[in-house]
């Protein structure tokens, strides 16, 4: 064995011990769990997945779903949320129709989601991130990519090592666990923490990105999806490599801006940077309905309910929003957005349902509807948010109300408290 083979840096991630010398199993624990590569300590750029994220969360709190497929979605015309892996090894996958995945996996165990709960453990996952770093980019409830350049002295410890440990933490303190791509560039740390799923920690160094990428499918690029993989493969592009011989003036020249993407992606040249002020640009809640709706009185608890899930995120999250958006999806497929702008931010229930009931009314003409979601766009800090109202007094006796109901739930649990909106129709869905 050479020199050079021998000096290649690594650790267990089991125990964080180091092990320079490539081996089946940690000299110290035996775990078979080694990480090694020559540029393990020079990176600095990840990117953390948790692993079939709500699946997970359902099976850390019901232990006796651990073996079993599990499938996070619900109704017959609904679709697939997450699967874990074991229902994904039976070909189940996210955002596949519900009635496909159980014809997959017929004796799937199927939960409705729990957007409050998964909600509240990405808030654990992602304070423990602001723990490593202040540069923290969320893409969702479940990812973001972190920059840890310059954390070395204040964790004792290089990057990679750092986010082992983070790893380790996430398994042992919230009960799930996560995926970590380390690269030097955003997108390589993407592609780094999907190979080795679930509990996965690979990494892509700058010496080797382009011999990596050159077998690769072209979808592995950001920004090709089924569409445009299509136009490339008309044109005989099909890998990575054959982007990799052409020039960039004449992939700019066929296909536009998205030409230039493909010449630096395919040569692993990404300079984006992690940015921290991705704030959401707005909150909402939709739900599909197993049957077709199209009078308004079937419709109304489903939007009061709806309004109501909005307004505890934005009261979680400390936010409020001026522009109420009302998005219905016909029968036939067809989406209708409305939206109406208040006079001042809001974080209630009762003026986000008011106002998404007035711009309803006019929708429910008869048509057929298979979706509805209502959502508050033009965010802000809450403070400014629901002044009294001097035009309907009543406003305000429903605001303290609403509070009251607030906190009752916020002690005794979301289904402690209906209102007459929601309480017949919760009853029956359940």
């Amino acid at each position: 064995m050479s020199e050079s083979a021998r000096s290649i840096p690594g650790f267990c991630r089991d125990c964080l011990k180091e092990q320079t010398a490539p081996a089946r199993r940690c000299l110290a624990c035996g775990s078979p769990r080694l990480l090694n590569h020559s540029e393990l300590y020079q990176l600095t750029l990840a990117h953390i997945d948790c692993d079939a994220f709500y699946a997970s969360i359902e099976k850390r709190d019901n232990p006796e779903l651990a073996d079993k497929p599990v499938i996070i979605g619900g109704g017959k015309r609904g679709v697939v949320s997450t699967a874990c892996y074991v229902a994904r090894i039976r070909g189940v996958r996210s955002a596949m129709p519900m009635f496909k995945a159980l014809e997959a996996c017929p004796e799937a165990v199927v939960i409705k989601p729990d957007m409050e709960k998964y909600v509240g453990v990405g808030r654990e996952v992602r304070a423990m991130m602001l723990e490593l770093t202040p540069l923290v980019q969320p893409l969702s409830i479940d990812e973001a990519f972190l920059d840890l350049s310059g954390t070395e002295r204040l964790h004792n410890d290089p990057p990679a090592r750092t986010l082992a440990r983070f790893a380790k933490r996430v398994e042992n303190e919230i009960g799930i666990t996560v995926s970590v791509g380390l690269s030097y560039c955003k997108f390589l740390a993407k592609v780094a923490s999907d190979l080795q799923k679930p509990r996965g920690f690979s990494v892509i160094g700058q010496a080797e990105a382009v011999d990596f990428l050159r077998d690769r499918p072209v979808t592995l690029i950001w920004g090709v999806g089924k569409a445009f993989a299509q136009t490339l493969e008309r044109d005989g592009i099909r890998t990575i490599g054959q982007l990799q011989t052409m020039e960039e003036a004449d992939l700019m020249r066929r296909y536009g801006t998205m030409g230039q993407r493909l010449y630096r992606l395919s040569r692993g040249l990404d300079e984006r940077t992690v940015e921290t002020d991705g704030e959401a640009k707005s909150v909402s809640s939709e739900t599909t309905f197993n049957d077709d709706l199209s009078r308004l009185e079937e419709l109304v608890p489903h939007l009061r309910r709806l309004s109501e899930q909005v307004a505890f995120r934005l009261r979680k999250s400390a936010l409020a929003g001026q522009t109420v958006v009302l998005k219905l999806k016909t029968a036939d497929f067809k989406l209708r957005t409305r939206n109406r702008r208040l006079d001042s931010p809001t974080c209630l229930a009762d003026r986000i349902f008011r106002t998404g009931l007035q711009l309803l009314e006019k929708e429910a003409d008869g048509t057929k509807y298979r979706l509805i979601g209502i959502g508050v766009s033009d965010l802000s800090d809450p403070t400014l948010a629901d002044p009294p109202d001097l035009v309907d007094p009543l406003a305000t006796r429903r605001a303290a109300a609403e509070e009251a109901i607030n906190k009752l739930r916020d002690k005794f649990g979301r289904a402690s408290v209906e209102t007459g909106y929601t309480f017949g129709r919760r009853r029956r869905d359940q």
